[in-house]
């Protein structure tokens, strides 16, 4: 049985103490839900702008992934996670735009999208995935 280890990079915001950014165990990655947040200083950036929000978060989840040894081709499932239904389509061009350029193959990650309250109010969307390396 494999072990399990903590993914950990500065190129993402640091996690709460109570979880880790990711976690590998075997050959899967799991990162855990990621937000606009500034990698250096943890801030929300891009306040009241969904798009900046999720191409921020994308690429938050993208450091942690390449820190665990994976990439968007490796993402077997995404879940986002949205504030507000009207922010759905802007959420959705923004990434369209990002797999476009991530996942060259065209085998898009499966996804889910949910609408709920998320743990600071600046956040408009957040962000997680699992990926199998």
């Amino acid at each position: 049985m494999s072990d399990k280890s903590q993914v950990r990079t500065d190129e993402a915001p640091p996690s709460m103490a109570v979880f880790s950014q990711g976690v590998r165990k075997g050959g899967l990655l799991q990162v855990s839900g990621q937000g606009a947040g500034d990698p250096a200083t943890g801030e929300i950036l891009h306040p009241g702008d969904v798009k900046g929000q999720t191409r921020r978060t994308l690429e938050n989840v993208k450091a942690i992934l390449t820190a665990g040894g994976a990439t968007f081709e490796d993402v077997v499932m995404i879940r986002c996670y949205l504030t507000t239904r009207d922010h759905f389509p802007l959420m959705n061009e923004v990434y369209a735009d990002f797999m476009r350029d991530n996942c060259p193959s065209g085998v898009l990650p499966s996804r889910t999208t949910v609408f709920v309250q998320l743990p600071l109010e600046a956040m408009l969307v957040e962000i997680d995935a699992l990926a199998v390396v």
